[in-house]
């Protein structure tokens, strides 16, 4: 009697033989999806020699829409690399800072900006590891990949690995704001099937730089944390990973939108920092009168930064995580920071396990992107409104 087949050799038979053609306009990618139904059929990914992307050719100047940029090509992926056709891509702050060259490091121009990709592995590098396979949904993330063998990547801090800036979509490296994009294998991050992919895009960046935040506050369930930028991009999400944490929330943004959006999501109270005539003061009081525990600072500017050291009730944390230009100083009294036994932290993106994690959540339905959808064409004008403020949640291109 023959042995039954294991589930893995059946998947093996039931995937037809695997095909790579070459011809002169595109390339055809075929490989059994990465979950196989009962049917013999194969997955086939015609890929294009050129594609539409929005390339930065200075700093300070618009993106330029390119249409016949050219799409790197299965034979042409080095061991490692894998192409990804694009659904969508969010737009992020730092698009804008990269765009201005308001950082200290410089954008590697001409570049493809974006860092917040969600699609599906089309081609994948010879002599490559398995951690995808050719139909696999997955997102590109602000940081492409890390060495993986350094004191920070073992430790799990992966955003302070020596590697790491110089592998960043959006900056080094051509990033999502394209129809292709290369990555990484070891980096791509699975994103479950179930989850939309103009929800889940914003959550590899915004999303999950704001739940690596909030764990570093280390609050425990009911008490208190002020979100500085609580009507933007990671604000939004701040506030849902937040409450779906047990954590009470007070928002602080501007504007009447961003006002009913934050409180739609279950922030509790809500400070306008333009209409506040002393914000220390409104914050401490909002805070059972002696402020929160801590405070997650997602807005672009120093000014807030320096407030939340001084409405914090002792023993307070302060996480920092909007990227202020580079000319921007912390500037208070150290006696303070002392006096009150503060904490301070830098907090840059989360690892590969919070990208899953961050996910998870929102897969859960616990936070949801509340966002707009554009398209490519409209990559200036985005970028435009986030520099106003004009934008309450996220902007998200769809491919």
């Amino acid at each position: 009697m023959s042995a039954v087949p294991t589930c893995d050799q059946w998947e093996r038979s039931v995937a037809v033989d695997i095909r790579l053609s070459l011809g002169p306009h595109a390339s055809v990618a075929s490989a059994y999806p990465s979950s196989m139904s009962s049917t013999n059929n194969t997955t086939e990914y015609i890929i294009p020699r050129t594609q539409k992307a929005a390339v930065l050719t200075a700093l300070g100047a618009p993106y330029t829409i390119e249409t016949a940029r050219p799409v790197k090509q299965p034979a042409e992926l080095a061991p490692g690399e894998c192409l990804v056709k694009l659904e969508y891509s969010g737009v992020c702050h730092s698009d804008l800072h990269v765009r201005n060259g308001d950082w200290t490091v410089k954008a590697d121009l001409p570049l493809v900006g974006g860092h917040e990709g969600v699609g599906r592995v089309v081609a994948i590098g010879a002599q490559s590891n398995n951690h995808v396979k050719i139909g696999d949904r997955v997102g590109l993330k602000w940081i492409a990949t890390v060495c993986g063998n350094c004191e920070m990547c073992r430790k799990g801090y992966e955003s302070s690995c020596p590697t790491s800036f110089a592998k960043t979509h959006g900056l080094k490296l051509d990033g999502t704001f394209q129809e292709y994009a290369v990555s990484f294998t070891s980096y791509v991050t699975p994103i479950p099937e179930g989850l939309d992919g103009a929800f889940a895009a914003p959550i590899l960046c915004a999303g999950l730089t704001v739940y690596k935040a909030l764990k570093q506050t280390n609050l425990r369930i009911g008490q208190w944390v002020a979100i500085s930028g609580a009507g933007g991009g990671l604000g939004h999400l701040a506030v849902q990973y937040a409450v779906a944490m047990g954590l009470r929330v007070l928002a602080i943004d501007s504007g009447e939108t961003k006002k009913k959006l934050c409180l739609s999501l279950g922030a509790e109270a809500w400070v306008d920092f333009k209409e506040s005539t002393d914000l220390i003061k409104d914050v401490v009081a909002a805070a059972d009168g002696l402020g929160p525990e801590a405070a997650v600072v997602a807005a672009g500017d120093a000014k807030p930064f320096n407030q939340a050291v001084m409405y914090l009730r002792r023993k307070g944390t302060l996480v920092c995580v909007g990227m202020p230009a580079a000319n921007a100083l912390l500037s208070f009294p150290i006696t303070l920071l002392i006096g009150k036994s503060l904490t301070i932290v830098g907090s840059a993106i989360g690892n590969q396990q919070e990208a899953v994690e961050a996910l998870r959540i929102a897969a859960l339905g616990k936070v949801k992107c509340q966002h707009e959808v554009k398209k490519l064409e409209d990559v200036n004008s985005i970028v435009e409104d986030l520099e106003a403020g004009k934008v309450s949640g996220r902007m998200v291109i769809k491919f």
